[in-house]
């Protein structure tokens, strides 16, 4: 019997309703962006905010004390450059995404080039080609299926020094843990070099966001990914997908061309030839995460939560730390399949990867599966979360007479049981 029969009829549809859009708004993400970047008022994420610059006065002014700007707060490009590498000291095979990171909030820089080598200028919005990227906030599996995007709470002018207070900067490369720079106290005229950013491996994860069948394909197989990964920046998708399959001709185990053509033929709407690309490019390398993430993100589309959570368990044993939108979707399925502890786990683990609450989304499954084992207190504590965290979303209301009705049920099970209700229970 389920727990739910507490609650009002409509309470769990209400519930499922909001759960079953963020998971298709998840598995559009071949068309579409999400991670840190805006999405609006959903709820699903939250737009990076750009450092204030702090007044120079407060309370009454005091005619004299000057207004001026200090130096610190003088808005101008800040130059990094330095090299990043492996720890077993190769550089990475793709270029890494460089993150300044302020107050917890990361913002996407530029990227590093075929040989590790950086050169940023800090706070430029520079424009940036997500095929390249890697663990991209604004593609939230670090696919590379986002076509194109500016970094999030970029000054246009550059940065000033009092800006810098609480950032640093890393490279951000899924399954890697970065080294990191303070740039705390940092000085415009400061020498722009940083030395090696080394990317540690992190244990217990399987998987790689490149191919290791890269590096072993032939000259002719690597000159045709690379136009039609050129013709893809520039969104001729039909030219970029002749080229891509000419370098899978060549060289039939060269999954990073599988997995692109599989970006190309998405991005036509094939979608069933694309599933067929990916599932070329897992055969080629099992332990490339991109395709995986893409397979799993096309049977959202199906409602096959079997499939769905097949598809989810196995990015997870491949990379159980870096992708929170994983989880999400592997406990959505459980819960789906009624695989009750399976679901609980997992939605823990999807919030306990989004401090930033990027997917507040992940708390409101959370409690619900809770509501549906009985744990009231404990469902009713994650859906005040989802208010807290996510105050301008469209199920906002409902939510809330949600969380009345939890106060309301956690009430009469705490007197059923003997418990003293609390004044709110008592309402």
């Amino acid at each position: 019997m389920s727990h739910f029969q507490l609650l009002p009829a409509g309470w769990k549809k209400a519930v499922m309703v909001g759960l079953l859009t963020v998971c298709g708004t998840f598995g559009a993400f071949a068309q579409k962006t999400g991670g840190t970047g805006s999405t609006g008022s959903t709820g699903g994420t939250t737009t990076p905010t750009i450092p204030t610059r702090p007044s120079t006065t407060t309370g009454t002014t005091n005619p004299t004390t000057s207004t001026t700007p200090s130096i610190m707060d003088y808005q101008r490009p800040i130059y990094l450059s330095g090299r990043v590498m492996l720890d077993d000291g190769t550089a990475p095979p793709e270029p890494v995404v460089m993150l300044l990171v302020c107050n917890g909030q990361p913002r996407p820089q530029g990227y590093s080039d075929m040989k590790g080598r950086f050169s940023i200028s800090l706070g430029q919005n520079q424009s940036m080609f997500t095929d390249a990227s890697i663990g991209n906030p604004n593609d939230a599996f670090g696919t590379g299926t986002s076509q194109k995007s500016s970094s999030p709470g970029g000054v246009r002018n550059g940065m000033s020094e009092r800006e810098l207070m609480g950032c640093e900067f890393k490279a951000d490369l899924p399954g890697f843990r970065s080294d990191v720079v303070q740039l705390s106290g940092r000085r415009i005229l400061d020498s722009p070099e940083l030395g090696t950013l080394v990317l540690h491996r992190l244990a217990n994860v399987q998987g790689f966001v490149f191919s290791a069948t890269t590096g072993m394909a032939p000259k002719d197989a690597k000159k045709a990914y690379e136009k039609g990964m050129d013709l893809a920046k520039k969104k001729k998708y039909s030219e970029a997908e002749a080229q891509l399959q000419k370098a899978v001709e060549v060289y039939p185990k060269y999954a990073a061309a599988w997995f692109e053509l599989g970006n190309s033929l998405m991005a036509q709407k094939k979608n069933e030839d694309a599933q067929k690309a990916y599932e070329e490019s897992v055969k080629s390398d099992g332990k490339f995460l991109k395709p995986h993430i893409q397979l799993m993100q096309l049977a959202l589309s199906s409602r096959d939560w079997q499939l769905i959570s097949d598809r989810s368990d196995t990015v997870l044993k491949l990379d159980p730390y870096s992708y929170s939108q994983a989880w999400f979707i592997n406990a959505a399925a459980k819960y789906n399949l009624k695989k009750m502890d399976e679901a609980e786990k997992s939605a823990r683990e999807a919030v306990k990867l989004d401090p930033d609450h990027h997917n507040p989304r992940s708390a409101q499954l959370l409690g619900t599966i809770l509501a549906d084992k009985g744990d009231y207190p404990g469902a009713l504590e994650q859906m005040k979360g989802y208010l807290s965290f996510a105050p301008n979303a469209p199920d906002v209301e409902s939510v809330r007479k949600q969380v009345a009705e939890l106060e309301r049920v956690a009430g009469v099970k705490a007197t059923a049981q003997g418990a003293p209700a609390t004044p709110a229970q008592n309402k």
